[in-house]
């Protein structure tokens, strides 16, 4: 065989991903890409802040000795400490530099962290839905994702979660807001997820550690707030990028950052930081970090996003759709009229509107809308939606 058998069973196992891709560009092909509703992917449509590009630029027409090479693997110190002044000030600890590790946006900081806590066969616990790609990720570093459910709206099972620890248990992976779902876990259940894993950890003598994927905390509606998670527990580490909330997927910038109040801060940093560099991504893009330095708090105007929300929730609430109304990032994950979520997907493509089936996130039964679109995008897609409502509606009446 040409390449790895595992890699192999992965490409089978997304074959139908890749297959929703390929029929996708086949419709933008025939019909022209502006006559396909493509809600397909989280690529943000807003543009970066104005703010952002004045920066790029006075960082880009700086001089000095070094600007381009390499930096201290974890990092730019005076990036660092910028970032963990923001961070103390979001999270209402005091966090230092030293608590940072710049990285190659969130999946970089994600793999980072799994490397440096992961042995082989240990467990990594996550809510479903999930962002498709942890799977990867954790057996990237030998663990195995175990998925627990989520309650009806979404939000924190803890029993669920309490029956799937077992001696192998080494974290719990969160996504708030989330992908796919655009729920945010409350404070109050994230306080009664750490005193679990505080009484679970002592069972199993094992430190269980909570990481949060949080790309899209500055993208929130209705006055949401996301929770400072290193209040709710000691044993916990953020994985986060600026793709999102400053519009700059590409620039693959994130950072990473150890709870203060963790027990084996020291040695997980120095693991972290080993494997920052062993990973091959040696250090995060000098002149991005330059840039953030200065967008500590900027991001792009997240009222678009929720505009963009209602339109779309008020659209799909006609057309008898039903969904959880999400309170943050930029996704809707409704529930598919039929059980078979890929066949409904493939009944959108009838209409030239492209989503993606919830069984991807570990949540078969409901399907992805990603409305970081434009407007007309929305619009003009709505009469597609009904038109798919429709015809499952008239097939269940002739049954």
């Amino acid at each position: 065989m040409a390449i790895a058998r595992k890699i192999q069973g992965f490409l089978d196992q997304a074959s139908w991903i890749r297959q929703m891709f390929e029929q996708g560009a086949e419709l933008k092909a025939k019909y022209g890409a502006e006559n396909v509703f493509d809600f397909s992917l989280g690529n943000p449509n807003l543009e970066p802040p104005i703010r952002f590009k004045e920066v790029l630029i006075d960082v880009a027409k700086a001089e000095g000795p070094g600007n381009h090479a390499y930096m201290p693997n974890t990092g730019y110190p005076a990036v660092r400490e910028a970032v963990a002044d923001y961070v103390s000030t979001e999270q209402g600890v005091t966090v230092t530099s030293e608590d940072i590790i710049m990285t190659c946006g969130a999946a970089g900081a994600l793999n980072v962290i799994l490397k440096a806590i992961l042995d082989p066969g240990d467990e990594v616990i996550t809510p479903a839905p999930f962002f498709v790609e942890y799977g990867f990720y954790v057996d990237n570093h030998g663990g195995v994702l175990k998925k627990v459910p989520t309650r009806s709206d979404f939000t924190l099972d803890l029993k669920a979660i309490q029956t799937a620890i077992t001696p192998k248990t080494k974290a719990i992976l969160i996504n708030s807001p989330n992908n796919p779902s655009g729920q945010i876990y409350s404070e109050e259940g994230l306080k009664e997820l750490g005193a679990l894993l505080e009484t679970e950890g002592r069972r199993i003598k094992r430190t269980i550690y909570l990481i949060s994927d949080e790309p899209y905390r500055k993208i929130t509606f209705d006055g949401t707030r996301v929770p400072a998670l290193f209040s709710c527990y000691p044993e916990s580490m953020i994985a986060t990028s600026y793709s999102k909330d400053l519009s700059i997927p590409g620039e693959r910038i994130g950072f990473l950052a150890v709870s203060p109040g963790a027990t084996y801060k020291k040695e997980l940093l120095a693991a972290m930081a080993f494997a920052n560099r062993t990973l091959g991504y040696v250090n995060a893009p000098a002149l991005m970090q330059r840039v953030i330095q200065h967008l500590q708090g900027v991001s792009v105007d997240a009222a678009l996003y929720q505009e963009k929300r209602n339109l779309l929730c008020e659209g799909l609430s006609r057309c008898g759709y039903e969904f959880v109304k999400p309170k943050g990032a930029f996704y809707l994950f409704p529930a598919s009229p039929i059980p078979d979520d890929v066949a409904f997907v493939r009944s959108l493509q009838e209409e030239r509107i492209l989503t993606v089936p919830g069984s991807g996130f570990g949540c078969p039964g409901f399907f992805r809308i990603a409305f970081c679109v434009n407007d007309r995008t929305i619009k003009e897609a709505m009469p597609g939606f009904e038109q798919a409502m429709k015809r499952v509606k008239d097939k269940l009446r002739t049954s």
